[in-house]
């Protein structure tokens, strides 16, 4: 029978160190996603302020986020930044100042059209029945607004998840690049190993994101009863 590759997952510590690559995976994803959820928070409702300095700014960052590539930022930031400064990043310190610059962006921007979509009349009603600024926000509008974000947020979080593998090109050892690693290291008695060790890294990727999504759509089904 022909030796299809599968027993490299299962030769020495193969199968241990996909794991732990998807730990750093993972921890470079929960960071990320954290911290980009609490200062899209923020930014989102600093677009919302009918300040034209602050709205400019915050077009500006976005556009310009979203426009460059997620691998440019990554390069400028580990290799150009490293130079041009003299600041020594680690390639994992990068990955997270990268992707929080992104994340923060685009969530930004979900909390602003999540809020600006919400009726004035919310507002006015809040207001005539004598609740506070806080009160209003706390009771009447995060909840509306809530509504609305959390879908495309769990989307967001699920592409960032899966933006990570981009890290292999600035010398993070996270789960792709062990991946490549277990497979150039076999290259020659077990040839066919690629397609058992991606395969195994499309699983794992699968069952990171697969819950978000499940959570994502629990969620939509709970607010429309």
């Amino acid at each position: 029978m022909q030796d299809l590759g599968i027993r490299v997952l299962f030769d020495g510590e193969n199968g241990v160190r996909l794991l732990l690559g998807l730990i750093v995976t993972l921890k470079l994803s929960v960071i990320t996603i954290i911290a980009s959820c609490l200062l899209g928070t923020l930014m989102g409702l600093l677009m919302t302020l009918r300040n034209p300095i602050i709205h400019t700014i915050t077009r500006v960052y976005l556009e310009f986020i979203r426009i460059m590539p997620q691998l440019v930022l990554l390069f400028v930031t580990y290799f150009g930044l490293t130079r041009a400064v003299g600041i020594n990043l680690s390639g994992f310190t990068a990955a997270v100042i990268v992707f929080i610059l992104w994340g923060t962006a685009e969530m930004g921007d979900l909390v602003r059209g999540a809020f600006i979509s919400i009726p004035k009349n919310q507002f006015e009603s809040g207001t005539a029945l004598g609740f506070s600024k806080l009160q209003l926000y706390r009771f009447i509008i995060l909840p509306q607004a809530l509504r609305q974000i959390i879908p495309p947020a769990m989307n967001l979080a699920t592409r960032m998840i899966m933006t990570t593998s981009l890290v292999v090109l600035i010398g993070v050892v996270e789960m792709l690049k062990t991946g490549q690693q277990i497979i150039e290291a076999n290259r020659y008695t077990a040839p066919s190993a690629a397609l058992w060790i991606y395969g195994t890294i499309f699983f794992l990727y699968f069952l990171s994101c697969w819950p978000l999504t499940i959570l994502a759509q629990h969620l939509e089904k709970k607010w429309e009863k």
